[in-house]
């Protein structure tokens, strides 16, 4: 069961997006759990007895860093920006890299089946809407509160194939960061690490024309233990590139 805590600054859409997202609203704090909180500042991710949260911001921090001081140049590499490719992101998370290809100018179309973290992201960008730095790149992103595997090819028949399929399945990696290992910790505490990867992999290489990007740790196994076509390495992270079952013509 997932829940939310309104607090009485909490706004008014904060109940609906919790009937919406399935979530269950408490009217007391939970004491052994991970929650989302919501308050005058938005949705949060929070853990019983902690004081840490985990909020979806792509207007300050990091996000308003990367973009406007430059960043993401390994995964525009990846999935091929220059082309303006339309994006599928079938892991959504907490939705940092469906923002950065969005900020490049691209269209994605964005998947997350966890409801506490669908609610999350939703919120994020709502909060992005709502700025006029971050507006126009939000406005790029659509959210789909479901399981990729279900909808993609369906979508795939309604609107056309996308040329990318981006991948960023959980991995229990080490992080040196204490900020990202009390994030991670809190968001694998919520949705767990186990993710069937064949079926990502087998569905994503149904629907994209032309690549599937999947993003992994830089000495990090293979998704699916299955070898890429080629990659693209950072100092710590990669991106995997697969071909797709009916590839479409491209040059890398």
């Amino acid at each position: 069961m997932t829940c939310i805590y309104l607090a009485e600054s909490a706004q008014a859409s904060a109940c609906e997006l919790a009937h919406t997202f399935g979530l269950t609203i408490v009217r007391q704090l939970p004491d052994n759990i991970e929650y989302l909180y919501a308050d005058s500042d938005g949705i949060s991710l929070c853990r019983a007895g902690e004081k840490g949260r985990v909020q979806v911001d792509f207007v300050g921090g990091a996000a308003q860093y990367r973009r406007t001081k430059g960043g993401g140049e390994l995964i525009a590499k990846a999935v091929n920006h220059t082309s303006k490719p339309a994006v599928w992101d079938g892991t959504g998370g907490l939705g940092r890299d469906s923002f950065v290809l969005a900020s490049l100018g691209l269209t994605i179309h964005t998947f997350e089946q966890h409801p506490a973290v669908a609610c999350l992201l939703h919120d994020g960008l709502n909060r992005a809407l709502q700025h006029h730095n971050t507006a126009e790149i939000a406005q790029r992103i659509t959210l789909h509160f479901v399981d990729m595997s279900t909808l993609m090819p369906q979508l795939a028949q309604e609107i056309g194939r996308p040329d990318v399929v981006y991948l960023d399945p959980m991995y229990p990696e080490r992080q040196k960061s204490a900020s990202v290992k009390k994030e991670m910790a809190y968001f694998h505490g919520l949705v767990g690490t186990t993710q069937d990867e064949a079926a990502l992999l087998n569905t994503a290489r149904a629907v994209a024309k032309k690549r599937i990007v999947v993003k992994r740790p830089r000495l990090g196994g293979f998704l699916n233990s299955e070898k890429p076509a080629y990659q693209y390495s950072g100092k710590s992270t990669r991106f995997d590139v697969y071909l797709p079952d009916n590839p479409s013509q491209e040059s890398q």
